[in-house]
């Protein structure tokens, strides 16, 4: 039967079965954000019922405008406003950093982490009689003391304290002092409510809103964890707990006795200036009915140096490098690479440029033993194609022993094959959770990209197109080019399947740099920079090789000794597949005889 290159009805519907796929992946977590956030809604509303049966809440008299004021605290780092309503932090900006104006197209609006009243958190007490109130609801009386505002509120006889203190590191003390209380409570607990909806201050919406999620450390700071749907601890006492955005973090860390029977819920918003709402609650356990205890409030940038100096609170964990050995690569390896560079004074885009030859320097001998081998099975495939022509009305197995049998007696080891693959997996994953979140590439232009750390659009859409949005990427295209160009340079090696209905492999190969385009086209410029460099690279490397490092002839000797010599004894793993193969082979004969019965 002559071999078909070409696509049949039955590989037609492979490819289409493929592509549908891996559209429904893209899909997938979109769709399960969707349903998270009717399950939130839900839930929303079945508390608004439990709240209507619970006990009627504490009405204070209504609050006049001027009953309401604000007073201020500064350093270089931190800009705080206090209102006297509820005695909260109401206004946060950090002085040294810039969020997007969508206008400009640049980072030079005043970043707030709090602003606007996107931010309320309060103590809720109940009394002898069941009924809740809140420390939301009370007017503190404000009094500034160099860097520190103390707020004071006083119900029936109880004195409550807000003491603020501005410290350095982006960190405000906040002790909360009560006398009087155990007059008026019971169940020796207070409930901590903090409703936040965080603020777009990047040029990605989509991105940044992926990146927005809870952070918390629980197990006296031995552990930590992090959600992007909600969470439920009840029984572990959180030590501290974070709102984290793509490149800056609000925490409040609960001091000596933690948050219990804590909970967080969160919601996606889709249009407007907020990404997403928060509110957790956590219960704050009383001695002797009063409540004073030692919190920290942290409003602070991703910075990895910045997050290792707060020793023994697991902040660095916030920063989302990757787990295990993924942020072990990115902690002790891109990162170290990345400021080493950057302390040249080099410009960004060119520092990655660096990053990437360096890794190429890395992975350099795993590339040349993968195109050694793809010249010893270029000279082979003469022998391979007999093979093939022997065996094309025979079953799969007898022909697979027998393509297997000339690998070996010619020296070549299949799965040494599969070696480069399976480096530059995790190298792949640490660079995508590498250049979206490094916030030393946060707002740094190169060439026609006037942030690294988003997409670059200087193609504009007049429409939007599904998968692709508003734009086009130029280092998204570009970078589609070279792997196509790339696919096409290694794909001559790859043996066509021979059974009827299989998919052709190098038309699969085709689709993935198309399939990668949609990805790269709302990620990080800096890793589609990044990517387009790597393949360029590689395609130069393989030339290299072939026309200066590798001789085909000195190969084809080397294999004809290895067949003198006689085949190497079996590895652990190639008597394994024989065994399989010869196992599935007895099978097979044993079905056949029994239809023949």
């Amino acid at each position: 039967m002559q071999q078909n290159n070409g696509l049949d009805k039955n590989q037609l519907i492979s490819f289409v079965v493929f592509t549908a796929m891996l559209i429904a992946f893209m899909f997938y977590f979109q769709n399960k954000q969707v349903k998270n956030d009717e399950t939130a809604a839900k839930n929303k509303s079945t508390a608004a019922v439990t709240a209507k049966n619970a006990p009627a809440a504490i009405v204070n008299a209504p609050i006049s405008s001027e009953a309401v004021k604000t007073v201020s605290l500064t350093n270089d780092l931190l800009t705080l406003e206090f209102s006297s309503l509820g005695g909260q932090i109401s206004s946060a900006k950090l002085n040294k950093f810039f969020a997007y104006d969508k206008k400009s197209d640049k980072h030079d609006l005043p970043l707030y982490l709090f602003n606007k009243n996107n931010s309320s958190y309060g103590f809720q007490f109940k009394d002898k009689s069941g009924k809740a109130f809140s420390t939301k609801d009370l007017v503190f009386v404000p009094q500034v003391n160099g860097n520190t505002v103390t707020m004071t509120a006083q119900l029936s006889g109880a004195v409550i304290q807000f003491i603020y203190t501005l410290q350095d590191k982006y960190t405000v003390d906040f002790n909360v002092k009560t006398q009087g209380l155990a007059n008026i409570i019971t169940d020796g607990k207070a409930d901590f409510n903090w409703k936040y909806s965080v603020r777009g201050m990047e040029k990605g919406r989509s991105q940044e809103q992926t990146h927005s999620e809870f952070n918390y450390a629980f197990g006296n700071y031995k552990s930590s964890d992090y959600d992007t749907n909600g969470f439920t601890e009840e029984k572990e006492t959180l030590n501290w707990l974070g709102v984290k955005q793509q490149f800056f973090t609000t925490v409040i860390e609960a001091g000596e006795n933690g948050f219990v029977n804590s909970k967080g819920e969160q919601e996606s918003i889709e249009k407007g200036e907020l990404l997403k709402k928060f509110n957790f609650d956590g219960e704050v356990k009383l001695a002797g009915n009063e409540l004073n205890q030692n919190f920290k409030w942290y409003f602070m940038p991703l910075d990895l140096p910045l997050l290792k100096s707060f020793q023994g609170k697991e902040f660095d964990t916030i920063l989302p490098l990757g787990w295990s050995f993924i942020g072990t690569l990115n902690r002790w390896f891109f990162v170290p690479i990345y400021n080493a560079l950057s302390d040249w004074g080099i410009a960004a885009g060119w520092v990655i440029f660096l990053m990437t030859i360096a890794t190429k320097l890395v992975l350099s001998p795993v590339m040349y033993k993968q195109h050694k081998l793809s010249a010893m099975m270029k000279v082979v495939r003469p022998e391979i194609d007999e093979v093939n022509e022997k065996y094309k009305n025979a079953d799969a197995l007898k022909k697979q022993q027998a393509t297997m049998e000339i690998y070996r007696k010619a020296g070549i080891n299949q799965m040494a094959g599969c070696l480069p693959a399976l480096v530059q997996i995790p190298i792949f994953y640490a660079l995508f959770r590498f250049f979206p979140n490094n916030i030393d590439l946060r707002g740094k232009s190169f060439w026609f990209v006037n942030d690294l750390t988003a997409y670059d659009d200087l193609i504009k859409l007049p429409f939007h197109i599904p998968l692709i949005g508003e734009h086009l990427s130029i280092f998204a295209i570009a970078c589609t080019i070279v792997v196509l160009i790339y696919t096409i340079m290694t794909s001559g090696n790859i043996q066509q399947p021979q059974q009827e209905g299989m998919p052709n492999m190098k038309v699969m190969m085709y689709i993935f740099p198309i399939t990668f385009f949609f990805f790269l086209n709302t990620s990080s410029s800096g890793l589609s920079w990044y990517y387009f460099v790597s393949n360029a690279l590689n395609i130069f490397i393989i030339l290299a090789i072939k026309y200066w490092i590798l001789d085909e002839k000195k190969i084809h000797a080397m294999i004809q000794e290895n067949k003198a010599k006689g085949p190497k004894p079996e590895g652990k793993f190639q008597k394994r597949m024989r065994e399989m193969m010869e196992k599935a082979q007895e099978q097979q004969k044993l079905q056949e005889q029994n239809r023949k019965k």
